[in-house]
């Protein structure tokens, strides 16, 4: 089984490499490494590691944590490796196939930035409009989004009166960024964590505008 992991570690040399010796001490085979952020002597990094069937992803935990000054943010199943230099070939595809372009975006973004899934949504009068959903989206109707119109990306409080019961459930973290217009939104989220950092954002952000252009929108 594969785990997408995040973990917080002193931003100096070894540590990272203490971090996959101690995972290969519970068998954890490591896939991918991405780093998320650098700041103040810290990095975020995110892991997808393979783990034999039948032992608990709790051990990765415990093996991360073993080294000095290293915390685990979260642990989540992962499906796939991901590509993190994939945006141009998403770009690609939406610019070949600009009328199916929203759907595209949905269903790739999430691979991009280690989502769950994405929606994007537009203000209306009547309500918020669903325009194009990820396969993984919840089909859980979005009736109002007092967020819209959105001026810039930004992580959203996913404890809010609008956020859906069954999200809150599930622990979902919540980020959006605008999609050309204030009014047109891209969503996406992560169900069970981990948090969106704030570089994160700023990808998202800037792919969306990347794609805005592309579209047109």
């Amino acid at each position: 089984m594969s785990f997408l992991i995040r973990v917080q570690l002193p931003d100096t040399p070894g540590t990272l490499g203490a971090v996959a010796t101690a995972l290969g001490t519970v068998g954890a085979d490591i896939l991918s490494v991405d780093v998320v952020e650098r700041s103040g002597g810290l990095a975020i990094d995110d892991l997808v590691v393979e783990i034999p069937s039948g032992r608990l992803p709790d051990a990765l935990i415990t093996a991360a944590e073993s080294v000095d000054g290293v915390e685990v943010d979260a642990v989540r199943p992962y499906a796939g490796v991901l590509d993190t230099h994939r945006e141009l070939e998403l770009v690609e595809e939406i610019a070949a196939k600009p009328a199916a372009g929203l759907e595209i975006l949905a269903e790739g973004v999430p691979r991009i930035i280690r989502a769950g899934w994405a929606v994007v949504v537009e203000h209306s009068e009547p309500g918020a409009l669903r325009l194009a959903s990820s396969s993984a989206a919840p089909e859980t109707p979005i009736t109002d989004l007092p967020w819209l119109p959105l001026e810039r990306a930004t992580i959203l409080d996913a404890e809010e009166a609008w956020v859906p019961e069954t999200w809150k459930e599930l622990g979902t973290e919540l980020a959006a960024t605008p999609l050309g217009k204030p009014g047109k939104a891209l969503l996406v989220a992560r169900p069970g964590g981990p948090n969106f950092r704030a570089a994160e954002v700023a990808r998202l952000a800037h792919f969306a505008g990347i794609v805005a252009v592309v579209l047109d929108s």
